[in-house]
């Protein structure tokens, strides 16, 4: 298992699409507080507005949706057009074994893309505005925390659509599409079905949006934190049974 997850590592470190969308995240993350700064002669900005508003709640609750699904394309789906998927389940090692190390892999990969907003750009900001109005140490480390977790959360969901389909491109479309509709779908839905409703205010999608708000209560903050374990764990067992039972050419 460990030569296994160390493999899926090392790809993940050599994958052109992961440190392209990297690259990129860190520049358009380094880009906005200089643009403030330079471009609109604005001197004085909020850190934790920066952080809160901006990093979180505005370009990270996209970034932790979208951006991953494309690693999955090219991370997962990819491989059974160029042969790597049949050589590693003809490996003599199990395909649970093997779904869970390229879940771990990928979903790691999907962690790092999803942190790079909240630690880059306030800590740019910092640089221009100093420590005006910091959140709090606790604050920070509940949001990083929580924001790894649906990272990881949604990285189940994309690695199972990833080993369903054989083709980055459809792999890549379909989860845009899921993601783009599933929200506004499940929300009209809610509205008829009691039991959507409840789906719905229990998704990870809708709780995303929840991981920068201030105060929270213990039940919503419990509630926080464990739906996306849970879907993790869930979406993972499913990934691999499903994995178990398909036929590689």
């Amino acid at each position: 298992m460990n030569n296994l997850v160390r493999s899926e590592l090392f790809k993940l470190s050599k994958d052109r699409s992961f440190w392209s969308m990297f690259v990129i995240l860190i520049a358009a993350a380094v880009s906005y507080p200089m643009l403030v700064y330079f471009v609109l002669n604005i001197e004085s900005v909020s850190i934790k507005e920066l952080y809160t508003a901006v990093a979180l709640e505005g370009a990270n609750t996209y970034i932790v949706k979208f951006v991953p699904c494309i690693l999955a394309g090219f991370f997962i789906s990819s491989e059974y057009s160029i042969g790597t998927m049949k050589s590693i389940a003809a490996s003599g090692n199990s395909r649970m074994r093997i779904y869970l190390a390229k879940l771990m892999g990928f979903a790691i990969g999907a962690v790092i893309i999803s942190l790079t907003f909240p630690i880059v750009m306030p800590a740019v900001g910092t640089l221009f505005y100093g420590i005006n109005d910091m959140p709090g140490l606790d604050y920070i480390v509940q949001t990083i925390g929580l924001t790894i977790l649906y990272a990881l959360a949604f990285a189940s969901i994309m690695a199972l659509a990833a080993i369903s389909f054989t083709d980055s491109g459809k792999t890549i479309g379909f989860l845009i599409l899921f993601f783009s509709l599933f929200d506004s779908i499940l929300y009209m839905l809610s509205q008829k079905f009691i039991v959507i409703e409840t789906i719905y205010h229990y998704s990870v999608s809708r709780l995303l949006l929840d991981i920068g708000k201030f105060n929270l209560g213990n039940g919503e903050l419990l509630k926080l934190w464990l739906v996306p374990i849970i879907t993790f764990i869930v979406f993972g067992l499913i990934g691999s049974f499903v994995f178990q039972r398909k036929e590689i050419k």
